[in-house]
């Protein structure tokens, strides 16, 4: 079989494969570390915008005990797995109940995503807003998984100041019987969320979820932060309480931000994870024995890749996440829940194939030469 690809354009470009990473013998003990997972849509489903949602559960949680295989956590029913772009509230509900079952059966750590996206879209009461957060709550909660307080699309639509904000979370960290993660999304994976926190500046929002925290910090395991700056997040980092978190969700800065400095580090919540998931365990481990040359040098490739995937439009990036798990042998199709695989170009996929195979993530180069062949036959590229 061959491992050539003809790609938009013209070039011939012949995979390379690779040896892959050792799997390592447990979760990193000096970082905790959790990869945020796509979901497999059934193909023969009738997954097109506005249809409710289709899973392949067995191939959904076959991913997610790949994860595990590689010492990740697994962060469930977030950004990665299309919520909000067409993971609607009952899919989300079953996957989380579905994933925590597995996670217990094999003993992997589990988040998972609480939000408010039973309400319809557009600004509510307060009340509402902090019921259906509420209810979501406890459905995580009864699941077996920690809670990952996400941003509200209706919250960021009704609150007019930060006190709307710091209203609706009080009731719920007040509420919360275990420590949950807080979680800050930019608007470039979200146009709907800008302004969080009650404003526009940062620095201002900045000093909210400050504020927010330290009125809390018993019942605040860390926070999620995915503003991709890293010299915000480090500062932020600096700031939080003791024994609080930073978890970076910065896909494009996270080998310097996880490996930290004198001052502290990192731990992560990252979407890109689900794609170089073998070379993250193997930087992390390298990390664990105090061998920085090697945890850098593991990461360096993997950061072309994470940086043209996270490209803007940045929420489209799990087009990518989706076409590099099929390349990769983890799903037999590239078809995703409300159509989404035409979030990004042949010309887009053809750069991420070439990056993917040149940080080694592409084990199987006869294979995903065949997939990416198939792909490019039907975009119209002669192979």
């Amino acid at each position: 079989m061959s491992a050539t690809v003809h790609l938009p354009g013209g070039e011939a470009y012949r995979l390379r494969g690779g040896p892959g990473h050792p799997r390592p013998a447990g979760p990193s003990t000096s970082r905790v570390a959790y990869a945020a997972a796509h979901v497999v849509a059934d193909p023969g489903a009738e997954n097109v915008p506005g249809a409710p949602a289709a899973v392949d559960w067995d191939r959904t949680l076959a991913f997610r005990r790949h994860l595990w295989s590689y010492g990740l956590g697994v962060a469930e029913a977030m950004d990665t797995a299309q919520r909000g772009m067409g993971l609607d509230h009952a899919a989300t509900r079953e996957l989380i109940r579905r994933s925590a079952a597995e996670a217990r059966a094999t003993g992997g750590r589990i988040v998972a995503g609480v939000a408010t996206d039973q309400l319809p879209p557009g600004p509510t009461s307060l009340t509402l807003i902090a019921d259906a957060y509420t209810e979501q709550l406890a459905e995580v909660a009864a699941a077996g998984a920690r809670p990952v307080l996400m941003c509200s699309r209706q919250l960021a639509a009704t609150a007019t100041h930060a006190e709307d904000y710091l209203r609706v979370y009080d009731r719920l960290l007040t509420a919360a019987d275990q420590p949950v993660v807080l979680h800050w999304l930019g608007d470039m994976f979200d146009p709907a969320l800008a302004g969080y926190w009650g404003s526009t500046d940062l620095d201002e929002a900045t000093e909210t979820v400050l504020h927010l925290i330290k009125d809390h910090q018993r019942r605040v395991d860390g926070i999620k932060v995915s503003l991709l700056d890293a010299e915000r997040e480090v500062d932020l980092r600096r700031r939080l309480p003791e024994g609080v978190r930073l978890y970076t969700g910065d896909d494009f800065h996270y080998p310097e931000l996880i490996r930290g400095d004198a001052q502290g580090h990192s731990d992560a919540l990252l979407g890109v994870f689900a794609a170089i998931a073998p070379a993250a365990a193997t930087a992390l481990a390298a990390l664990d024995a105090g061998d920085l040359a090697t945890y850098d040098e593991v990461f360096a490739p993997t950061l072309p890749l994470a940086r043209h995937l996270f490209a803007a439009p940045t929420w489209h990036y799990k087009t990518g996440i989706v076409f590099l798990a099929w390349l990769a042998g983890h799903q037999d199709h590239f078809t995703m829940l409300a159509g989404q695989q035409a979030g990004r170009s042949p010309a887009h996929l053809a750069r991420l194939l070439v990056l993917a195979d040149a940080a080694g993530l592409l084990p199987d180069a006869d294979l995903a030469a065949a997939r990416a062949r198939a792909y490019f036959t039907v975009a119209g590229v002669a192979q």
